[in-house]
């Protein structure tokens, strides 16, 4: 009789499972893009969930063009400003850092975040000019400040990358918004999808069968139940990486592909619910509404990039949003 076989429980899809270095989330790719140069990223803090009705844009639906209901995630989005531009050459490494321009009266907290580089002006660029560009990057970062929800005050810094257009052009755009503030829909526009890369939520140290799902033990078993049956043969003689193991479970980077922009608004009272959000408050600046949940807790920090693996098939056409929950989010 042949012997059954099932996959071994639990994902090995991310490992080591260890707490993420940064809050503060690290992107190592971004995807190639057509028209004229834009910045391909944008960070906001996480509000919280409600509901809004839509109305159905699936042409093959069962209730297409009908109002339908959909969970949304409330992310304040507040402009970004830019504090440097940033030039990448090839190398026989790949890309390497070819030199920085930095913008001229940054905020003075931005001194707490790192050294802010002085005596950088217009004429710094000419140093470059005779370089091989590869890629242009800038050095933007976040204003929490402006958000009433986020207890600390001081800025994170993050390279977003210019698309689009030959290398000229991009210069060019990134000169254009050196030292000014970026609003997020100079990164995208309602109904595009987007890649939202964030820390999960940290659930500290845990046991065998919450961190991997891996079988009770008999009950006969007279030591315990919610471990793990054995740690493997005799030889090699150690435990190998693919044995289930306790340890830390959550604050893991995690990135969700292809989340659908709903809508972009100026105006936070239209999705603040009554009361305001839990551990979180009102809504003051921009706001997105994206389709479905994010990573992580209310007030992490959420990166947005252009979708890397955008569905071929998938509308990018805005979303008629006719309703979104207010209601409290405090309980009964």
């Amino acid at each position: 009789m042949p012997q059954r076989r099932r996959p071994k429980r639990g994902s090995r899809a991310y490992g080591p499972r260890k707490r993420a270095q940064s809050q503060t989330p690290r992107l190592d790719s971004w995807p190639e893009i057509s028209g004229t140069p834009k910045i391909q990223g944008f960070a906001g803090y996480k509000a919280g969930m409600t509901h809004a009705f839509i109305v159905d844009p699936r042409p093959k639906s069962t209730t297409s063009g009908m109002e339908i209901q959909v969970p949304v995630t409330v992310i304040e989005v507040p402009p970004m400003k830019v504090a440097a531009v940033r030039f990448y050459e090839n190398s026989v490494l790949g890309l390497k850092t070819a030199g920085e321009v930095w913008a001229k009266d940054l905020d003075a907290i931005l001194g707490k975040r790192l050294c802010v580089p002085k005596g950088h002006d217009e004429s710094t660029f000419a140093r470059y000019d005779g370089l091989d560009i590869e890629d242009v990057r800038v050095l933007a970062y976040t204003q929490p400040k402006m958000v009433s929800g986020v207890p600390k005050k001081v800025p994170d810094l993050m390279e977003l990358r210019i698309g689009g257009g030959t290398i000229d052009e991009r210069v060019a755009y990134a000169k254009s918004i050196l030292g000014k503030e970026v609003p997020f829909d100079s990164f995208i526009a309602e109904g595009a999808y987007t890649d939202v890369i964030a820390v999960t939520k940290g659930k500290g140290f845990q046991g065998v069968t919450k961190r991997w799902g891996v079988k009770l033990l008999s009950h006969r078993n007279s030591k315990h139940r919610r471990g793990i049956g054995n740690l493997g043969p005799k030889r090699p003689g150690y435990v190998r990486s693919t044995v289930p193991g306790s340890g830390q479970m959550g604050y893991h980077q995690r990135t969700e592909f292809n989340k659908k922009v709903m809508k972009v608004g100026t105006d936070g009272s239209e999705v603040t619910p009554r009361g305001g959000f839990l551990n979180y408050g009102e809504v003051r600046n921009t706001y997105v509404l994206v389709h479905g949940s994010v990573p992580g807790p209310t007030k992490r920090l959420i990166r947005f990039r252009d979708a890397t693996r955008a569905p071929k098939k998938g509308s990018t056409e805005a979303v008629d949003v006719t309703y979104v929950s207010t209601d409290s989010k405090q309980g009964a």
